[in-house]
């Protein structure tokens, strides 16, 4: 078994961290794990499921589904294609909320984790700005309410260093008060891929480790630790400069072997080592000299506006029978 304990603490995505063990298997059956893969004008979306606990140790994942939805284009700052991927999200999630036995009437808990004065690390607060709260409504005025909608909190609990109170104590202790019946848990992540920042997104019904993917070992937001369902929402906000090195000499490798055949004369031993060893070299140099650094694209500042306000419309939408599924454009803030 592909040892991944050098790799996977780099990456919170379930679809990285199979892709590193079918390399290095060299091949893309890994047991205990079955993919599925769609597209749709754009929109990639890879349905992992780890079945088993051999999968499970495989690819460093809880055994549970883990969708991710890839556009690349959302760089490009398409409002349509914002609206799309909104709206699909919206689909996908219905589905979990469905799969995980979530009535029209249960009572549903958001959670932004994250740093708000941190861009990078403010997807969750953001997201919890935009989120179509009603439980108050159902508390104060239950006649009232029109049909079509849920009771739904939410709140952003701060980070350690800014509260001096775990993100899970915070929750839990809500979780005690308003009893939901499910939890949704948004909160950045680390990627291995720089194209993969900022343009993805990863649904799993595993819960979340807060500050994992950056190596901040915090206790889980789980249903073990919670007593409530979790389904996690994240999208990667950074990536670490090792990524970003090994990727160029990827790229430089793929360059020079359309000029020529004879890269090694060029690359050295560089041009033989498989992509884990490479990597593992690329951060042995940079970790003693600090210089392994978080690295997040300079526009991280509309990036992650234009990402809070996909997932908060998508979850409106899911969430609230009023809100419609297959449009939510109108519901993007």
């Amino acid at each position: 078994m592909a040892d991944l304990s050098a790799y996977t603490v780099r990456t919170d995505l379930a679809l990285e961290a199979r892709d590193l063990v079918a390399e290095a298997r060299r091949s893309t059956e890994i047991p205990g794990v079955i993919s599925e893969i769609t597209e749709d004008s754009g929109i990639r979306i890879t349905n992992i499921q780890v079945t088993t606990d051999e999968g499970a140790r495989a690819i460093g994942k809880m055994p549970g589904r883990y969708l991710t939805i890839e556009v690349p284009e959302l760089r490009k700052k398409d409002s349509q294609l914002q609206d799309r991927v909104a709206t699909k999200f919206a689909q996908v999630f219905e589905q979990y909320l469905q799969q995980a036995g979530i009535t029209p009437d249960s009572k549903i808990l958001v959670v932004g984790l994250g740093n708000w004065n941190v861009t990078p690390d403010a997807l969750g607060p953001l997201v919890v700005e935009n989120i179509l709260v009603t439980r108050h409504y159902f508390e104060l005025m239950p006649g009232q309410v029109s049909p079509g909608y849920r009771p739904v909190s939410a709140v952003a609990p701060g980070v350690l260093g800014t509260t001096g109170i775990e993100s899970s104590e915070i929750v839990e202790g809500i979780v005690n008060k308003s009893r939901p019946d499910l939890i949704i848990a948004v909160d950045a992540l680390a990627s291995q891929a720089l194209e993969r920042v900022n343009t993805t997104i990863q649904i799993a019904d595993t819960g979340i480790n807060p500050g994992s993917g950056i190596g901040n070992k915090r206790r889980g937001l789980t249903f073990e630790t919670l007593g409530v369902p979790v389904i996690a929402i994240g999208v990667p906000t950074v990536v670490y400069a090792s990524s970003i090195v090994n990727s160029c000499i990827d790229m430089m490798q793929q360059y020079f072997r359309s000029q020529t055949s004879n890269t090694q004369d060029i690359l050295g031993m560089l041009d033989d080592l498989p992509e884990q060893e490479r990597l593992a070299l690329v951060r042995e140099v940079l970790n003693p000299l600090g210089h392994d650094l978080l690295v997040t694209p300079k526009e991280i500042d509309e990036f992650i506006e234009d990402i809070a306000n996909i997932i908060a419309s998508g979850l409106n939408a899911a969430l609230h029978d009023a809100v419609d599924t297959n449009n939510v454009a109108a519901y993007t803030h």
